[in-house]
């Protein structure tokens, strides 16, 4: 599979991201996404067809919301004002967030662990029980920290529709300051960076 990645791609896959982009979902969990792309082919064209836009944009307000967290407590947007806050959207069956997720602890959560800087990682569409699983399995990548659901995707449709991962992250004042999109590479150094100038602030 990673020769023919590679012939398709050219050989830029390190071994290490390649390893864990394979492993990152079971068997099961495959035959599940097939099976579900199978049923659900008409749901899946029309979300295909659903525009990538942004409902908020850089210098916005963000909008308020509370969301509930994995671990059970309850955190709202506004009470994290006076910090920098990353929201970050992702979904379980996203292999591109969790490639994002992999590199968090070491460029993000590690660096600045002991500043005013939150990490708000929330899975859209999603159910508690799916979440707590696919987190558990990221252990293992060093991925070990708490994530929020959002399964109406309430939250998320106030801020974009389309493709994920989608992050936006907000200033001391609860202002929209940077948006990145996917996970190409360099993405997760980038908002690295932003985070870095708005702590300096």
């Amino acid at each position: 599979e990673r020769n023919k990645l590679a012939e398709k791609f050219g050989d830029k896959i390190g071994d290490r991201e390649f390893i864990i982009k394979v492993d990152l979902f079971s068997d099961k969990e495959k035959a599940e996404h097939k099976k579900q792309k199978t049923s659900n082919n008409k749901k899946a064209i029309k979300e295909k067809k659903q525009k990538d836009e942004l409902h908020l944009n850089i210098n916005d307000t963000a909008s308020e919301f509370t969301v509930q967290m994995i671990d059970g407590q309850k955190i709202n947007l506004s009470d994290l004002k006076g910090k920098v806050v990353l929201i970050n959207y992702w979904a379980t069956w996203c292999a591109s967030c969790l490639m994002e997720f992999v590199e968090f602890p070491e460029k993000i959560l590690n660096p600045y662990k002991n500043k005013d800087f939150v990490l708000l990682a929330i899975s859209i569409g999603e159910n508690k029980k799916k979440v707590e699983q696919k987190m558990y399995k990221m252990k293992k990548y060093g991925v070990e920290f708490n994530v929020g659901i959002d399964p109406t995707k309430e939250i998320w449709n106030k801020y974009a529709t389309g493709s994920i991962p989608k992050s936006f992250l907000i200033d001391q004042n609860g202002i929209i300051k940077y948006i990145s999109i996917g996970n190409a590479d360099g993405n997760v150094d980038k908002l690295a960076t932003e985070i870095n100038k708005l702590l300096k602030k």
